[in-house]
């Protein structure tokens, strides 16, 4: 750990509560974890971070599995993606921007459909098996099959935002009950 990434830590630590640093790991959740995981990256006991934990799953903001061998925790990614389209809404850019942005994405995609001969993430990542390649060559199509995964959401989200551009204004009155 380099001085800054602990000093970083160090300010983390004593300008947010154990609270506030569950609350913070728990969003930003990619694959579900335990208690004890995300009160270990919080820097906080298991107890405590069990019932901020319970809390966030019972305001909905979390889902709990009790399915495994441990019970996990995971961010609820419709709320996520909603709480992106209304961030991307509430943004500076303009619809036009943001039909640019899609269609730069879906150009991407194309080129890696063109270039490795496949139509998927999981086919790119089929296509390591089929070739001996080295170590240093598997790096770079399993990087772009996270990054092509990744585009697929961030199209999806765009998407949505142009479509319901109109619907995901920020509104400044309350909705009249008798409309």
């Amino acid at each position: 750990m380099t001085e800054d990434e602990s000093n970083s830590e160090d300010v983390m630590e004593r300008q947010t509560t154990g609270e506030d640093r569950v609350r913070m790991i728990a969003r930003q959740l990619s694959e579900p974890r335990t208690a004890n995981w995300i009160g270990s990256e919080a820097g906080w006991s298991h107890e405590p971070t069990k019932r901020v934990l319970e809390r966030l799953v019972d305001d909905g903001i979390l889902h709990r599995d009790e399915g495994g061998t441990h019970t996990t925790y995971y961010p609820d990614q419709r709320r996520l993606a909603i709480q992106e389209a209304m961030g991307l809404r509430d943004s500076e850019h303009t619809v036009e921007e943001l039909m640019d942005t899609l269609a730069h994405m879906k150009a991407q995609i194309r080129d890696w459909e063109d270039e490795f001969d496949v139509e998927s993430p999981n086919q790119l990542r089929g296509t390591l098996a089929d070739q001996a390649l080295d170590v240093t060559e598997e790096d770079r199509p399993r990087e772009i099959a996270r990054e092509w995964e990744h585009l697929q959401q961030r199209i999806k989200i765009i998407g949505f935002v142009i479509r319901e551009w109109d619907f995901l204004a920020p509104t400044t009155e309350p909705a009249d009950a008798n409309s």
